[in-house]
């Protein structure tokens, strides 16, 4: 039994698109797969089948009504903020020990491979005074770190590997995800991560058109679970 937390180093990166692709791949192996997105921000009920919710869901092969929607997605917001400031506007708050709670029982009762995909980046605020990473560190699962290929992200991804090691925290994988017209390429960054991650399987993800869940790339990150 296997339970992954997925990350990134901020948002819009990839992370909903490698934990489709995960599961794709691992349910192509008949395993039984389970997936949660606690918490989700700019969701709008309306067009819920292409939130990151509903494509999970929908990569779960599982109905896009109410109640599965509210099994993997209990903390829905409708801004698209963080979820401190979403939550602020909407005048509720992520109760950070349910949310806690929620993912052990999920990790407990899980039968085969669960994914648990995060929020933004590690360090994206849940409230007034807990992060992504304390949530991570909180329920303690090896981590796949999502990143992106813009110039820029090695500084993310190293400070972002940087402070996981530093809480102790196991990186199964760093998937970097190839982003539309970035100066830099994608061999090169991964390359380049690939020098300072020491011991961490760093993947290079095409996600330019014609990349699909079905990419071996995908397959060889789902081999990680």
């Amino acid at each position: 039994m296997t339970a992954m937390f997925v990350t990134s180093t901020g948002t819009d990166i990839g992370k909903t698109f490698v934990a489709r692709g995960m599961i794709r791949q691992l349910r192509s192996r008949g395993r039984a797969v389970e997936a949660l997105k606690p918490i989700v921000t700019g969701f709008d009920p309306h067009t819920a089948h292409v939130s990151d919710t509903g494509r999970l869901l929908s990569a779960l092969g599982r109905a896009l009504t109410p109640k599965e929607i509210a099994e993997i997605s209990p903390y829905r917001l409708h801004q698209p903020l963080s979820p401190d400031l979403a939550a602020r506007l909407e005048g509720t708050s992520i109760d950070f020990k349910a949310l806690n709670a929620f993912c052990r029982n999920a990790i407990s009762r899980h039968k085969d491979a669960l994914i648990i995909e995060g929020i933004g980046g590690i360090m994206v605020p849940l409230d007034e005074r807990h992060t992504v990473l304390d949530w991570m560190i909180e329920i303690d699962l090896p981590v796949i770190l999502v990143a992106g290929s813009y110039v820029g992200t090695l500084s993310h991804t190293l400070s972002a590997l940087d402070v996981l090691d530093r809480n102790e925290l196991k990186v199964a994988a760093v998937v970097v995800s190839e982003t539309p017209d970035s100066a830099a390429t994608l061999v090169d960054t991964a390359d380049t991560i690939r020098r300072f991650a020491k011991n961490i399987e760093v993947f290079a993800l095409p996600r330019l058109p014609g990349a699909t869940l079905d990419h071996p790339v995908m397959a060889a990150i789902a081999d990680v679970m």
